[in-house]
């Protein structure tokens, strides 16, 4: 039993390390093959350099694939788009000897010009596909899926929606479709963060004016990342507004801000929690949501929901924990609508 105990206690970890370890490899093969390039050899053998760094770079990209799909048999179209990617780096981050090399080998050039455009057409034929086949509000989405991957397609629209939220629409309205019922929550959160905004402002400016005396160059480039950070920031607390927790037709939607956002069905709540305990709030298959703050709401599910892994695996969510600005008023109208499902 201990050495039971002991193993299943040390498995996520093992699976962290694991999808670490897929994710560096091919980039410190590809960087470790970019850096051969520049040696003496790599110059005296052109040829043989760029063959290697073509040979590199598509076999890490497709063997991670491989091994981190579940029954190592990776669908055609991720192999072509790893393959494509390969092709990416060579054409556009080979060392001078292995540019050298393949300018020798016109028919490299080729192969990788003729995958890449393989790659994008097939992409764009099945994203017209997903187009037409599509609801009108879901056709971008759709298609859009089928030419980048999916985590980069909602990272990209995160950026967008955080900068539009710092830049533009300061008289913005929350997001409450009809008939829903909102619950703010940015009441308690949005002065400590203010806060935590002031803060970061004066460390980069103090910052900016200690590495200009150092190096004018590096003072630039992290004030602008300063900068991009400062609006992401800005972004994220008037999301807090703009996207309160709902009760609606079907079910609870908690959200925190642009952050995260959690659906629930009213058949699969099983209870409101009498009270805020931290043993359930800190248990591992609780999620909670309430940011900063400590949480005033735990909503307790019939069923387990799961959880998309994001570095490893995650136990399924049994319970949620947020916090609202009125918890009395929420617990009245969520006991109300759970009511009514009941009849």
């Amino acid at each position: 039993m201990p050495a039971t105990r002991t193993a299943a206690a040390h498995k996520p970890l093992q699976n962290l390390a694991q999808n670490l370890a897929w994710l560096a490899f091919p980039l410190l093969a590809i960087a470790l093959a970019k850096l051969a390039g520049h040696s003496e050899i790599a110059w005296r053998h052109p040829r043989i350099a760029a063959l290697l760094f073509v040979w590199i770079a598509a076999d890490t990209l497709v063997l991670s694939l491989m091994a981190r799909s579940t029954d190592h048999h990776p669908s055609r179209q991720a192999v072509l788009a790893r393959l494509a990617a390969a092709a990416l780096v060579v054409l556009l981050g080979a060392p001078p000897a292995v540019r050298m090399g393949l300018g020798a080998m016109p028919a490299i050039w080729v192969a990788l010009i003729l995958t890449v455009l393989l790659h994008t057409g097939w992409s764009l034929l099945r994203a017209g596909q997903a187009w037409r086949g599509g609801a009108p509000g879901e056709r971008w989405h759709r298609a859009a899926m089928q030419i980048v991957p999916e985590p980069l397609w909602r990272l990209a629209m995160a950026e967008v929606t955080v900068l539009r939220l710092a830049l533009t629409g300061w008289r913005a309205k929350p997001d409450v479709p009809a008939a829903a019922l909102p619950f703010a929550y940015h009441r308690h959160l949005a002065p400590m963060m203010a806060v935590l905004l002031a803060l970061q402002a004066i460390e980069i400016g103090v910052m900016d004016v200690v590495l200009r005396l150092w190096s004018p160059r590096v003072a630039n480039l992290l004030l602008e990342l300063g900068i991009v950070a400062l609006l992401y920031f800005v972004g994220l607390i008037r999301s807090l507004r703009l996207r309160p927790i709902l009760l609606t037709a079907d079910g609870l939607t908690v959200r925190s801000g642009v952050l995260a956002e959690q659906r629930i069905a009213f058949a699969e709540i099983a209870q409101l929690a009498p009270e805020v305990t931290a043993a359930e709030v800190n248990a591992a298959t609780t999620r909670n949501m309430a940011l900063l703050a400590w949480p005033n709401v735990i909503v307790r599910l019939a069923r387990p929901v799961a959880r998309k892994p994001l570095l490893r695996e995650r136990p399924p969510i049994r319970a949620l924990a947020f916090r609202v600005d009125d918890p009395a008023a929420f617990h009245a109208a969520l006991a109300k609508r759970l009511s009514q499902e009941t009849r």
